[in-house]
C-alpha cells in the first residue's frame, strides 16, 4: 500500500471516530434534555395539582366554616290564656280549742268528724284548784263585808260626835278613810271570785262556732295544762261549709287580678270534674321576697265535694300581658341564664337576656328581652357568641307535590 493512500485511510478513520464521538455526545445531551423537560413537566403538574387542591381545600374549608341558620319571630301570646297555681284548701274558719282550766279530762262528748253547733260541749275538765279558790275567795268576802260594816258604822259615830266637836276633823277623815278602803277591799273580792267563776266556766269546752271536728288530741284522763295547751290544743275545728285558699300570682300577672273574678279548681284525683270559685281580695302589694301577689279565694263548699287540706290548682284568667311566644329549641339555657340569639340583615348575632313565663310545651312564653320584630335563630349552636356572623336560611313552605290530575 502506497504511502498516500496509507495517509487517507488514516484520516478518514480518525474522522469517523470523531463523528461517532460527536453524535454520542448529541443522544446525551438529547437525553439530559428529554428528562430535565420531562422532569420539569412533572414537577410543574405536581405543583399545579398541589395548587389546585390547596385551592379546593381553602374552598372546602371556608364552606365548612360557614353557619347556616333558620331564623323565625315571636308571637304575641293568647290574650285568653290561664294561669294554672298551686293550692291548698283552708276551712273558712279554723280553730284550735284549747282550755283556759287546767285539770283532769272527765269526759269527752264529740270526735273526729263530728258535726257539732256553736255552743255544744265537747269536752269537761274536774279543776279541784279552781273550786278551792273560789271557795275561799267566797270566804274572804264574809270577812271583807264584815270589816266593811264596822268601819260604817264607826264612822257614822264619829261623824256624831265630830258635830259635837267631841273630836278632831283628823281623827274623823282617818276613820271615814278606813271605811272607804273596806269599801275598796270588798270590790276586789267580789272581782277575784267573779275571776274564779269566769275561770270554772272553762272547765266545760263548747264549740265557738258550728262546724266539724278535724281533731282530737285528749283521752279521758288526761291532765290538762292550761299553759302548755297553746301548743298542743283539745280539739280543732273547721268550718266546712265555706273553703278559702291562698295563692300567690306571679307579678306579671298581678296587674290582671280583681275581687269578684270566676276561677277554676280542679283535682288530680277527680279528673273531668271543675269547681267555681271566687276570688274575694287581694294582698294589694307585691310581696319582695316572691314577687308575687297574695291572692285570697273562696269556695262554696255545701254540698261538701271538697276537703280542707287537700292540694288543687286553681286556674286564673291571666289578662292581656305584654308577653310573647317562642319555640323551646331558640333558647340558650347557660350559667349566667336563658339567652335567645338574635340576628340583624347581615347576619351578626347579639344573644338577648329573657325572662321566661309559662311552659306551653313545644312553644315558651317570655316575659322580656326581645320583640316581635326580632329575628330569631332556631337550634342555635352552644358555641354561638355575640359577634357570630350567620347565613340566614329563608324557611320556605312545602309545596304540595301530589297534585290530582285532570282527567279528559
Amino acid at each position: 500500500m502506497t504511502k498516500a493512500r496509507h495517509a487517507s485511510l488514516a484520516i478518514q478513520g480518525t474522522g469517523q471516530k470523531e463523528i461517532r464521538r460527536i453524535r454520542t455526545w448529541h443522544r446525551l445531551r438529547l437525553s439530559f434534555l428529554v428528562i430535565f423537560l420531562v422532569l420539569l413537566g412533572s414537577a410543574t403538574l405536581t405543583m399545579m395539582r398541589q395548587k389546585s387542591e390547596a385551592l379546593a381545600l381553602a374552598a372546602d374549608t371556608k364552606n365548612q366554616g360557614k353557619h347556616y341558620a333558620t331564623v323565625t319571630h315571636a308571637e304575641p301570646a293568647k290574650t285568653d290564656q290561664t294561669i294554672s297555681l298551686p293550692g291548698t284548701l283552708l276551712g273558712q274558719i279554723e280553730s284550735p280549742i284549747s282550755s283556759r282550766a287546767s285539770g283532769y279530762l272527765v269526759r269527752w262528748t264529740k270526735d273526729i268528724g263530728s258535726s257539732v253547733k256553736k255552743g255544744e260541749l265537747l269536752a269537761e275538765i274536774n279543776s279541784p284548784e279552781i273550786q278551792q279558790q273560789l271557795a275561799q275567795a267566797v270566804a274572804a268576802r264574809q270577812q271583807s263585808v264584815s270589816a266593811m260594816n264596822l268601819a260604817k258604822v264607826t264612822v257614822d259615830r264619829w261623824k256624831g260626835l265630830l258635830d259635837q266637836r267631841a273630836v278632831s276633823q283628823q281623827e274623823y277623815d282617818e276613820r271615814r278613810s278606813m271605811y272607804e278602803q273596806a269599801v275598796a277591799n270588798l270590790g276586789a273580792v267580789d272581782a277575784n271570785i267573779q275571776r274564779l267563776k269566769d275561770l270554772q266556766s272553762f272547765t266545760k269546752i263548747v264549740a265557738p262556732f258550728s262546724g266539724v271536728i278535724t281533731k282530737r288530741n285528749v283521752n279521758v284522763g288526761d291532765l290538762i295544762d292550761a299553759g302548755a295547751s297553746a301548743t298542743r290544743p283539745l280539739f280543732v275545728l273547721t268550718q266546712m261549709d265555706t273553703l278559702r285558699l291562698y295563692v300567690n300570682v306571679p307579678q306579671v300577672y298581678a296587674g290582671g287580678i280583681r275581687a269578684g273574678q270566676t276561677v277554676t279548681l280542679k283535682q288530680a284525683e277527680r279528673p273531668g270534674e271543675k269547681f267555681e270559685a271566687k276570688v274575694v281580695r287581694t294582698a294589694r302589694a307585691i310581696d319582695p321576697s316572691s314577687r308575687s301577689l297574695q291572692v285570697e279565694i273562696t269556695i262554696d263548699n255545701k254540698s261538701g265535694a271538697l276537703m280542707p287540706g287537700a292540694y288543687v290548682d286553681v286556674s286564673i284568667p291571666a289578662g292581656d300581658t305584654a308577653a310573647l311566644v317562642v319555640p323551646v329549641n331558640t333558647l340558650l339555657l347557660r350559667g349566667e341564664g336563658p339567652r335567645v340569639a338574635a340576628v340583624d340583615d347581615k347576619g351578626i348575632v347579639k344573644l338577648h337576656a329573657v325572662q321566661l313565663g309559662k311552659d306551653f310545651g313545644q312553644k315558651v312564653e317570655v316575659l322580656s328581652g326581645i320583640t316581635i320584630a326580632d329575628k330569631i335563630v332556631l337550634n342555635p349552636p352552644d358555641g354561638l357568641s355575640d359577634g357570630d356572623q350567620l347565613i340566614i336560611v329563608e324557611k320556605k313552605d312545602k309545596e304540595k307535590s301530589d297534585k290530582p290530575e285532570k282527567k279528559n
